[in-house]
């Protein structure tokens, strides 16, 4: 179920209420979080619980068999069979048919005609994530990050949970396991702050992310006709409307995990506002950057093998990367392109502590470093965006292409995402703007409240059609 329907809006407040309010022990507050998160799950279709499960119990078994075994062979084998199992099934649900096309296309391009075979499967809601998550904890197992679980419930819970389950963040045993594992408390503070950021959240994706959607499909789907300005809108309003999209689900799984005293990793920290592709991938989706990183950058050798090799991961990295998103030849494009623009950052040296923005005085400098960045950022989304590599090239040539439009569109979607952005600018110190109510004259309890309902109502009355988060898709 989505955040933004209406059964999630009476999911919520039943599960609330039925785990403060009747249970009282650790174990059956878990128990009854890995219930709830099963018959969110099981919402799209019951049938993708039985991979959850699977992946869910593999990993738990293989974690237990790992921290009791005393043979470093046997860990090794115990690691790579959960690996091989659970990527295994990622592949055959996700990428089967588009390697299957690739395979039969190039055996075709050599003079052998053979037929793709293809598998009539439906892509489970967010498999990648849990995946990664799970694989996660058995990993960290085998390198001793953490001791490896003996309570079942706690952590098929922990793989489950579902404000994360579905779109991130994803996270670390590390970090959520630890959680489950002990007895938790109603902290009203912490559930203020995780209503602001759901009301938050909601705003981004209700107000600007889905009044973005069907003018960015209408200038995508018919592009060639579009004009140049519109193919520009088009362009800015994908960009603000992933963002929105994204890191509104992330913001409402934050917000909502906080409701249960569950402290969520922050998954956006305002990436539009970095001054360079290198800070933008310290800024954007921060829980698959950092995983990518801990588990394939670091041990292909990091930056420990001289400028060439990091190159080398680099690129393999932001390729892995983009695969993950789809099976898509634009999304192998997509990273491809990332790791071109972040390449130079590997052979320019910056001193610590100090940046280029930081060197200039004034804000100017600033400002058009943020700018460029954005700039190059939305060319990368619409490769992203585009359903074929020569679409998304025409898209880019047309782009700068002077041919006149005689409607300009989306005027009402550009005034929300320039409301969003001054609103994350305006608040950048906080979690998130609307902490700003409650500061200067939202001391003023009426006043802030005020400013709640009239938040709740413009989520409300002016919010676009409801689309499906994209990030489900991956």
């Amino acid at each position: 179920m989505l955040f933004n329907s209406v059964e999630f809006l009476f999911f919520l407040p039943v599960v609330f209420g039925i785990y403060w309010l009747v249970l009282r022990k650790r174990e059956s507050r878990n128990l009854f979080l890995l219930a709830a998160s099963y018959v969110f799950y099981g919402w799209w279709d019951v049938t993708f619980l039985f991979l959850i499960f699977l992946t869910s119990v593999s990993s738990f078994f293989s974690g237990l068999y790992i921290g009791r075994s005393t043979g470093e062979t046997g860990k090794r084998i115990m690691l790579w069979s959960n690996v091989v199992l659970n990527i295994g099934i990622l592949c055959v649900y996700k990428y089967f048919n588009f390697f299957s096309s690739g395979f039969a296309s190039l055996m075709s391009a050599v003079g052998w005609e053979v037929d793709a075979v293809t598998l009539q499967l439906i892509l489970p809601v967010g498999i990648s994530f849990y995946t990664f998550q799970a694989l996660s904890y058995v990993i960290d197992v085998k390198r001793g990050h953490i001791g490896a679980t003996t309570d079942f419930i706690s952590f098929m819970a922990f793989i489950s949970f579902f404000p994360q389950l579905v779109a991130g963040p994803i996270e670390r045993a590390t970090n959520l396991l630890p959680q489950f594992l002990s007895q938790r408390v109603f902290n009203y503070e912490k559930a203020v702050a995780g209503m602001r950021l759901i009301l938050w959240g909601l705003f981004k994706k209700m107000v600007v992310a889905d009044n973005c959607a069907p003018i960015v499909d209408s200038i995508f789907g018919n592009f060639a006709e579009a004009g140049t300005v519109n193919l520009w809108v088009g362009a800015f309003l994908f960009t603000i409307q992933i963002y929105c999209d994204f890191s509104g689900y992330s913001d409402i799984a934050v917000g909502v995990a906080r409701l249960f005293s569950i402290d969520l990793m922050r998954n956006f920290q305002l990436p539009y506002f970095s001054k360079d592709i290198n800070e933008f991938w310290k800024r954007w989706h921060i829980s698959l950057t950092s995983w990518f990183r801990d588990y394939m950058y670091i041990p292909l050798g990091g930056n420990r093998q001289g400028k060439w090799k990091r190159v080398r991961n680099t690129v393999i990295v932001f390729l892995t990367s983009g695969l993950w998103h789809g099976a898509n030849y634009t999304f192998i494009v997509w990273g491809g392109y990332h790791a071109l623009l972040y390449i130079p950052s590997v052979f320019i040296s910056k001193k610590k502590g100090a940046s280029p923005a930081n060197s200039t005085p004034g804000v100017v400098r600033p400002v058009l470093m943020m700018g460029f960045t954005f700039m190059l950022v939305m060319i990368g989304w619409i490769i992203f965006r585009a359903s074929t590599i020569s679409e998304a090239c025409d898209y880019i040539r047309l782009m700068f292409t002077p041919v006149h439009a005689n409607v300009i569109e989306g005027k009402r979607a550009i005034c929300w995402s320039l409301i969003m952005l001054a609103g994350e600018w305006a608040g950048r110190k906080y979690e998130s703007p609307v902490d700003l109510f409650s500061r200067g004259i939202g001391r003023n309890t009426p006043v802030r409240w005020g400013l709640y309902v009239a938040l709740f109502l413009v989520e409300l009355l002016l919010s676009g059609t409801a689309e499906q988060f994209i990030y489900f898709q991956f």
